[in-house]
């Protein structure tokens, strides 16, 4: 390719706490509008606003699970602008000093990993909602978001893919869901995606102008936003024409971004600190009580899972995605014993089958108990893999466990070695074609042969046991 792309991504995370950044009212998703404002945030004279303790919390939780600065003084400023969902006429927020500082963020792209700067989070309040659909010809304003928590994270413009920003989204969106900070819900408005995107030829050191895509609520959104802009800036630029920075918005119905407003840096908003509001210091012991209450984070799980049930580091990467499915395999590998196999079914045969039903771990149909009481057949030789997945079909649409499925259908392997041989002799009697080729060399001929014990005893004769004796009677 001759342009190299170059990504940013700005997300704004939803903090998960009871009551408003700097007011008592309620947070709780879905009230009748404007039945969630208090004076504050309806900017009534005079009314001044106190900083909610647990915002605070959650953000240097974020911070130490970031491995990142943490500055134990930092400033709430006024971000100055007008919009109608914003009464005060300006957004408290953090600019120059913020609490979390530089630190990273390590994403798994297909099987590579790639470690991304995070430059910032900072601690701010939300504005209202503007909707415009439900009033012909007027904008309705509902103040209920306004003042909700957020966390806005900024990474470094270190991505250079749609597939890197996506994983990227993917890997912080779990990460604050693991922390307990933010409940996710990217339908809700809880974690949305800003993305800065620019091209430029390969070899050049400078940033080609960057485009800004706002309030993308959806992994699939993001990509698709992010590779329609690419290819537009592309297009535009081998056509003579020069891209101007501007904030753009996705249309998911046509696919394409379209332009907002041109876009606005940091003096348009005329930063200033909030007199309204003392600096937040922090001490070693806030610090300190914070990081006591961290969960172990998908990193350190990570490494445990290699080293204690003996898995790939890709599979414990993939099983370290969210809580739920660290819990899940571990639950599994504990029962078994079985590390290996287990991770090869949640990573195999169970994720496909979820992604392919559309649901979420939480909604499984086999809990860890049943998987792993079809995993012991598997590793005691009573089911062969082929009739493992048949006894796995059973399990999702059936309450049984995996034993009384084997019984019912009478699924269980053929590990006699006498059954076995005779079928064998029956197979090599049937196909003297094959047994020349083998004994000529032919390796795959062998397949051939076992593929017909395998017919013959309906799936049920222990594949490893049929080679062997297969082997042995050619010799």
């Amino acid at each position: 390719m001759k342009w190299e792309v170059v990504i940013g991504l700005e997300v704004h995370v939803q903090l998960n706490t009871a009551s408003k950044i700097f007011s008592g009212s309620s947070t709780a998703f879905g009230a009748e509008p404007n039945t969630q404002a208090s004076v504050v945030e309806l900017a009534f004279p005079g009314v001044l606003p106190v900083l909610n303790r647990a915002v605070v919390d959650k953000a240097v939780r974020l911070g130490l699970a970031l491995d990142a600065t943490i500055n134990k003084k930092n400033v709430f400023a006024r971000k100055n602008y007008f919009y109608p969902d914003l009464p005060k006429g300006y957004q408290i927020s953090q600019m120059d000093l913020p609490i979390v500082g530089p630190g990273t963020l390590t994403i798994l792209v297909g099987e590579e990993e790639k470690v991304v700067r995070v430059t910032r989070a900072h601690m701010e309040e939300d504005a209202g909602k503007s909707l415009h659909e439900d009033f012909q010809g007027m904008t309705g304003i509902d103040l209920n978001r306004a003042g909700t928590p957020l966390l806005e994270v900024v990474s470094e413009p270190d991505m250079r893919s749609a597939e890197e920003a996506v994983a990227y989204a993917r890997t912080l969106h779990s990460l604050v869901t693991w922390l307990g900070i933010c409940d996710g819900n990217m339908q809700e408005g809880s974690f949305r995606v800003d993305a800065n995107v620019s091209v430029r030829p390969f070899g050049q050191a400078e940033f080609g102008t960057r485009r800004e895509i706002k309030n993308l609520n959806s992994f699939r959104f993001l990509e698709q936003a992010i590779k329609y802009e690419i290819q537009w800036q592309i297009d535009t630029l081998e056509d003579g024409g020069h891209i101007e920075q501007a904030t753009v918005l996705f249309d998911p119905d046509s696919g394409e971004t379209r332009m907002m407003r041109s876009k606005e840096d940091a003096h348009d908003y005329r930063y200033f600190p909030d007199p309204d509001l003392l600096p937040v210091v922090l001490s070693d012991e806030d610090i300190a009580r914070v990081a006591s209450t961290m969960p172990e984070l998908p990193g350190q799980m990570k490494a445990r899972f290699v080293a204690e049930y003996g898995v790939s580091a890709y599979d414990a990467a993939l099983l370290t995605t969210s809580l739920a499915h660290a819990g899940y395999f571990e639950a599994v590998a504990r029962a078994t014993g079985q590390g290996k196999l287990a991770a090869n079914w949640i990573n195999g045969e169970l994720a496909a089958r979820l992604n392919r039903e559309g649901l979420e771990l939480a909604a499984c149909p086999i809990d860890a108990a049943r998987l792993a009481g079809l995993i012991m057949r598997v590793a005691d030789g009573t089911l062969s893999n082929k009739l493992a997945k048949q006894v796995f079909d059973t399990l999702w649409t059936d309450t049984l466990g995996a034993d009384e499925v084997i019984e019912r259908d009478g699924l269980k392997q053929v590990s006699d070695a006498g059954a076995i041989e005779k079928m064998v002799e029956e197979a090599i009697a049937a196909n003297p074609k094959a047994v020349e080729e083998f004994r000529a060399g032919k390796e795959k001929a062998l397949n051939a042969l076992a593929g017909q014990v395998m017919k013959a005893s309906k799936g049920k004769a222990n594949p490893a046991q049929v080679q062997d004796i297969l082997r042995q009677k050619l010799a």
